[in-house]
């Protein structure tokens, strides 16, 4: 196998992902256009604007809100198929391994660690190829253009919605890399359960060890879920600064005559359009990152052919 993760993403499905990352490039495009048509709506209705000046734009708008959401049904589709194909493949391979292998190479320890493969981490592995690629570019895209956007409307506002993400770049990595030391350790500890249900010949525990190991699971997914939460109040925190941020200075704005308030709603409208997909990056990189241990794992524990293509086998 590849030693990389994306060596690996690349090898199977390098074309399917130009195609995916077309729809990406499309889906930020036309996703960001809404945010200048609802400002002209709201000035074009607090400035006393023709009925029907504001009756075309919202028809602009449902066109844009169709076709944004016929290339997200498109693409979602398109990059699960990409991942339920990885998925299958990497489990086949796993067989194809096997059966070239000796049979004096069997043991419980390698029989658990197939059974941990084929079952469990192949779905995550192969499930992540559909999105390695397309998300970050889609969700970075999005970014890049709601915040350009709100800096072109307004600088000093738009610095504070910048000022909102710059803390979480810093405890995000950190935290994530806490939740990778224990999703690694949970890997490695539910290999032996596998091994010792096949060693056992069934699920028994004579001698409480496997006791133990399920204990030591509790322990790893609780340290889990209490970082991975920990950083969601952190993040939601953030957010609700920049969103009291934007009402104080673009309320003085408003009452000083120094903006409209249309470029407000922009604003409150485009600090929600950024709150999703930065959401969705962080749990991109969180993805990312246990993907890696994960692939890591597979890649050390089996002996892939990956000399097979994706087509053959999609």
């Amino acid at each position: 196998m590849p030693q990389t993760l994306y060596g690996f993403v690349v090898s199977i499905s390098g074309p399917h992902q130009i195609a995916i990352a077309v729809l990406s490039v499309l889906l930020f495009v036309v996703g960001t256009a809404p945010l200048e048509i609802q400002r002209r709506i709201v000035n074009s209705a607090t400035e006393h604007g023709s009925y029907s000046a504001i009756a075309i734009l919202i028809s602009y708008y449902l066109l844009l809100a169709l076709a944004e959401g016929l290339i997200k049904l498109a693409l979602n589709i398109y990059r699960n198929w990409v991942g339920e194909v990885a998925i299958r493949w990497l489990r086949l391979s796993i067989f194809d391994a096997t059966e070239k292998s000796t049979p004096q190479a069997a043991s419980a320890s390698s029989e658990g660690i197939q059974l941990s493969i084929v079952v469990a981490e192949a779905e995550p592995v192969g499930g992540f190829v559909g999105q390695a690629i397309s998300e970050p570019l889609l969700q970075i895209g999005i970014l890049v253009a709601v915040i350009g956007y709100m800096l072109y409307l307004q600088p000093l506002m738009g610095l504070v919605v910048a000022v909102v993400f710059f803390p979480q770049v810093g405890f995000v990595p950190l935290m994530q890399s806490a939740i990778n030391r224990r999703v690694q350790s949970k890997i490695v500890v539910m290999r032996s359960v596998s091994a010792g249900i096949v060693d056992a010949g069934s699920a028994r525990d004579h001698d409480g060890v496997q006791y133990g190991r399920m204990q030591e699971l509790f322990s790893l997914d609780m340290g889990i879920y209490k970082i991975k939460f920990t950083m969601n109040f952190l993040m939601n925190l953030m957010m609700q600064l920049g969103y009291a941020g934007i009402f104080a200075l673009g309320g003085y704005y408003v009452i000083t005559g120094k903006t409209q308030i249309g470029t407000v709603v922009a604003f409150v409208s485009g600090l929600s359009k950024i709150n999703d997909p930065w959401g969705d990056l962080v749990n991109w990189y969180r993805d990312l990152r246990v993907t890696q241990v994960k692939y890591g794992l597979i890649r050390d524990s089996a002996q892939i052919d990956v000399t097979r293509t994706f087509d053959e086998r999609s």
